[in-house]
This record gives structure tokens, C-alpha cells and sequence, in this order.
């Protein structure tokens, strides 16, 4: 009797080249100043559509396990998801070579003018605005948790047992990965 209209249809994302891929972590890179954490998720969940919010949070995590920095893994591993060995060499080299041409010639500078207090200051300011793009990526990454009741507990456990009472990451992640990793397999069954 009443019709309801048909669910909007969104497009899909396209698949990225390996032009897409290196043009947009290059972007990353030129954007992310005291890390690139919160622009890399903006750009690939929120901007381009080509992760979900889940699928960024498991890529970050294994690439937290690897050996390396974090952001760096990622473009390998989304690179390599995308387009093979190619994909993963330019979504690299994207995301490190505009920031490596930018800090050699900023240390070139930096040697020659970095006493003056005005740029010492203007540091200051610029570490502030980086550590809170860091919380909001961080809040961000962690909505999704909050859908699951073991993920939550699992972080606020987590935070409690080395941010408040300082026992040694090795200790609790020796108990909790277990226990997550059990408590998330219980919860697919």
C-alpha cells in the first residue's frame, strides 16, 4: 500500500592507478606536518571512499606489527592491495619524497637561521597543531570500537593498565592480545 522509495544507490569507488596512488600520498605527505596518521584516513576513508573505516583500522593495525613507522606500512600494504609491487612503490614514494625534498632544504635553512626565537616560537605552535590533528585521528579510528563492546573494553582496559597504573606494555599485551583475540573469535561465532 505504501510504496517506500528504494535505498539512494552510492557510486563506488574507483579503483585507483598508480598515478591516483602516488598523487595522493604525495598529497598526504605535503598536508602531514608531525605526522600523517590523520591525513592519510581523511584521504583514503573519508575523501577518496577507497576504505572503509573498518578496512583502514585493520590495514593500520598489521601495519602497526611490521617493522618500520606505521604510515610508511600503510602505503605499502594499501599500494600493493591496489596495484601489485607498482602500486605499493608509488603510493612510497609519494608519501616520502616531497617531505624528504622539504626537510633537506628546511634544514638547510634551519642550520643557517635557528636561533631566532620568532621561528623557535612558530615551532612551538606548529608541534601544538599537529599533536591535536593526532587526538582527532585517534578519536576518529576509534568510533568504530565503540560498536563493539569487547573492542572498548579492550582499549579502556588497555589505557588503564599502562596510562594510569604503568604496567609494562610487554606484560599487558602478552594478556590482552589473547584475550582479544579470543573475545573478537566468540563474537563471530
Amino acid at each position: 500500500m505504501f510504496d517506500t522509495p528504494p535505498a539512494p544507490v552510492l557510486p563506488a569507488a574507483k579503483t585507483p592507478t598508480v598515478i591516483d596512488l602516488f598523487a595522493t600520498f604525495a598529497q598526504i605527505s605535503l598536508c602531514g606536518f608531525g605526522g600523517v596518521l590523520a591525513w592519510s584516513r581523511r584521504m583514503i576513508v573519508d575523501n577518496r571512499g577507497w576504505m572503509s573505516a573498518q578496512e583502514f583500522n585493520e590495514a593500520y593495525a598489521l601495519c602497526q606489527f611490521l617493522p618500520g613507522p606505521n604510515v610508511v606500512n600503510l602505503s605499502v600494504v594499501f599500494g600493493s592491495r591496489i596495484r601489485g609491487p607498482v602500486g605499493a612503490g608509488a603510493a612510497l614514494c609519494g608519501l616520502l619524497g616531497p617531505g624528504m625534498v622539504i626537510v633537506t632544504m628546511l634544514g638547510i635553512l634551519y642550520a643557517r637561521f635557528g636561533e631566532i626565537a620568532t621561528l623557535q616560537r612558530i615551532l612551538a605552535a606548529v608541534a601544538a597543531a599537529a599533536a591535536g590533528m593526532m587526538i582527532g585521528a585517534i578519536g576518529k579510528m576509534a568510533e568504530p570500537l565503540f560498536h563493539r563492546r569487547h573492542a572498548a573494553l579492550a582499549a579502556a582496559v588497555t589505557f588503564i593498565a599502562i596510562g594510569l597504573l604503568r604496567w609494562p606494555l610487554p606484560w599487558v599485551l602478552a594478556a590482552l592480545v589473547p584475550a582479544s583475540i579470543a573475545a573478537a573469535w566468540w563474537v563471530r561465532q
